[in-house]
């Protein structure tokens, strides 16, 4: 015959000792410490930067500018608004912006080099042309904005002079500064020539008797970037054959064609 066992109705639990109080006690300690760092490592992005801010040895003892062409260092220091007494571990956006209230700013990013530096790297708004006022000029940039740039003291602002703001023909000249600066910086006069036109007057490095004087570049308002690559190529092939031309006009699709002289 087989037989059918049956479980107890209670089960004796192990016998305690008094050494296991302590143990216990470890546990819920050594528990609690671990916590209590998890949350401290978890907050730190908080903490960390404020409590770092009260030492002296990260107080700002050094500012660089880096892209700073047209913006003078002092009004760039004007608008950061720091001194000793900040510190590298401030709120970096916060300046960022404060840079970017400078009309001539397009963009700022500063970064912390520690102990005591903060790096300004600044993205400026270039100037296209130059536009004739009431009692002066004024340098604008692609967009039409006005810059606060006086062609007379800073020596490096070579752009045509438009006779009036519009926007087609600073839009164009935004295109060529982007793709081709190299023909951007040979532009000596820039105008309208009819609602789908603006003519350029490029100027040539070549000198001496026989050389190339300069060209009419001729291009609708929808000139691109890619559409200016095509104008590199022909130039300079007519150039290495000393083929002498008056126009390159870029307002018909897939062609680049040229006027000879």
């Amino acid at each position: 015959m087989s037989a059918v066992g049956t479980m107890p109705d209670t089960v004796d639990e192990p016998t305690r000792t008094a050494s296991d109080a302590p143990s216990r006690r470890r546990s819920r300690i050594i528990g609690t410490l671990t916590l209590l760092v998890l949350a401290a490592l978890a907050s730190s992005w908080w903490w960390g930067p404020r409590a770092l801010t009260r030492l002296a040895y990260f107080r700002v003892r050094r500012v660089e500018i880096d892209g700073a062409r047209y913006t003078s260092a002092n009004a760039v220091l004007a608008r950061l608004r720091v001194d000793t007494t900040w510190s590298v571990w401030s709120d970096l956006s916060r300046l960022a912006r404060r840079v970017e209230s400078d009309p001539l700013v397009a963009h700022a990013r500063v970064e912390r080099r520690l102990p005591g530096t903060l790096h300004i790297v600044l993205t400026e708004r270039e100037p296209v042309a130059m536009v004739p006022i009431v009692g002066g000029i004024v340098v604008i940039d692609a967009n039409g904005r006005s810059l606060p740039i006086d062609p007379s003291r800073v020596g490096g602002v070579d752009v045509p002079v438009l006779a009036a703001r519009d926007s087609a023909t600073l839009r164009l000249l935004g295109v060529l500064r982007d793709s081709a600066p190299e023909i951007f910086a040979r532009i000596s006069q820039v105008r309208r020539a009819g609602p789908e036109e603006v003519r350029f007057t490029i100027t040539t490095p070549g000198v001496g008797a026989g050389a190339q004087a300069g060209f009419i570049l001729r291009a609708g308002p929808d000139l691109t970037a890619a559409r200016v690559a095509d104008l590199i190529p022909v130039e300079s092939d007519l150039a290495r054959r000393r083929v002498r031309f008056a126009e390159i006009d870029l307002r018909f699709r897939d062609q680049v064609i040229a006027r000879l002289q």
